[in-house]
């Protein structure tokens, strides 16, 4: 491991690229202190301590903490994942974006350009959202969060939370070209991670206080390993139908007949699922913490985080955003067509409808498995919290997320020290990424 760590000094493509994307990840992290004009910072702190479990506690933790403090930064990236996301649920729905989607490079590109376009105007729309309803906002002692409200304060709130997201896609972007990994995926990763040494901190403070003992700390870092082991080998599992090609002759040569497999992951949908579950779920507790409605504020208390309520609704969202999530992303009709195209077929399996339906069979049987897995890792956070008095959330969304990023971007690290016929980071063995 240290060898390999050591051959990345040796690769100067690797090592310009890797400072490169700390460079521009730094760059973010400095963002993210910088402030939005015309806030009370300790009002708008102070209500966002009371907010914890809803949307804007989701929100906050995506962006890494950008949007408690209200800086530039403070819509994050969710802008262009809600982007993204919508346009590939239109691609199912319109011809247009499915043909641009088979159509390769140019497709994909002219995709991209629609999801920047969506990017900003869902920028525009959340922006003003923000501003307005920070207008209403004032914390526990009455102070206001904004202090001039107006449309003054909703332009420059709009134009300034925009040009960051705006900003955030561009570095991203620049990340993936120029430096290593995805650079969408490594900019919410730095967010998560960031909060990483002030649990840390808060544990130690406990320790020294006696609040919790030196044998639970010793168990839950067991845990902790055990469930990062759990979801690396899970995130990594795929199930491999054979598929074998029949011989052509073209021309004087002969083609095909050879074996191969088609990879089906475990968890197909990734970490979509639990960001639409919490987000169904919180949207109550959001609702009622600017509307004070009893009947709204009765449901947000019953699936409040910690209530059986919430845990059953949680893993019912997830199992069934799973499995449609799952359907979105791949379609076992096309799989069979594309197949049967080149000449290949599954063993024992005729070509067509057959096989079609035999992958939806096992897609659906190895979603279900992934969708316990994923609810079992959601949930955990809860149960840690509830039961061993964990003093910091750990599990879920984002240690999914957290886990997957690093899985691949080892990967493509790995895969430039390959090329260039250096050893990986494990002899006689290769990190292989989740796709």
């Amino acid at each position: 491991m240290i060898g390999g760590f050591q051959t990345i000094g040796k690769i100067p493509e690797l090592k310009r690229r890797i400072l490169m994307t700390f460079a521009l990840l730094a760059v973010y992290r400095i963002g993210v202190h910088v402030p939005t004009p015309g806030i009370n910072a300790e009002a708008l702190q102070a209500f966002f301590n009371a907010a914890q479990g809803t949307l804007l506690g989701l929100f906050d933790m995506f962006s890494g903490g950008a949007l408690s403090n209200l800086s530039v930064f403070a819509l994050g990236i969710m802008p262009y994942i809600s982007a993204s996301i919508i346009l590939q649920l239109l691609t199912v729905v319109i011809p247009y974006l499915d043909r641009l989607n088979k159509e390769g490079e140019a497709g994909r590109k002219k995709i991209t350009q629609y999801t920047r376009y969506g990017t900003v105007v869902l920028s525009l729309i959340q922006g003003f959202g923000i501003a307005v309803g920070l207008e209403g906002m004032s914390g526990p002692g009455g102070e206001m969060v904004v202090l001039s409200p107006g449309w003054g304060f909703r332009l420059m709130t709009v134009i300034t939370l925009t040009a960051g997201t705006a900003f955030i896609m561009w570095l991203g972007e620049q990340i993936t070209e120029r430096g290593i990994g995805n650079g969408i995926s490594l900019i919410i990763f730095a967010g998560i991670v960031a909060r990483m040494p002030a649990a840390i901190i808060n544990t130690l403070r406990m320790w020294k206080a006696d609040t919790i003992s030196t044998f639970m700390i010793l168990i839950i870092a067991v845990m902790m390993v055990v469930v990062v082991a759990v979801i690396i080998y899970v995130e990594r599992g795929q199930r491999k139908i054979p598929v074998q090609y029949a011989k052509r002759v073209v021309g004087r040569k002969m083609y095909g007949g050879q074996s191969t497999h088609l990879p089906l992951k475990v968890n197909t949908a990734g970490v979509i699922p639990p960001i639409f579950a919490s987000s169904i779920i919180m949207f109550p507790a959001t609702i009622a913490n600017f509307i004070q409605i009893p009947w709204m504020k009765t449901i947000a208390d019953a699936v409040a985080p910690g209530k059986l309520i919430y845990s059953l609704v949680y893993v019912g969202f997830i199992i069934f955003f799973c499995y449609f999530y799952t359907a979105v992303v791949f379609n076992p009709v096309d799989a069979a067509e594309n197949m049967k195209k080149y000449g290949g077929f599954i063993p024992g399996i005729r070509p067509g409808k057959r096989t079609a339906d035999y992958i939806d069979r096992v897609l659906s049987r190895i979603t279900f498995g992934g969708a316990i897995y994923v609810s079992a890792v959601c949930v955990l956070p809860t149960i840690l919290i509830q039961k061993f008095r964990v003093p910091f959330y750990f599990g879920g969304t984002a240690l999914l997320i957290v886990v997957g990023v690093a899985i691949d971007t080892v990967a493509q690290i790995e895969s430039h020290m390959l090329t260039r016929h250096y050893e990986g980071f494990i002899k006689k063995s290769r990190v292989k990424g989740r796709r």
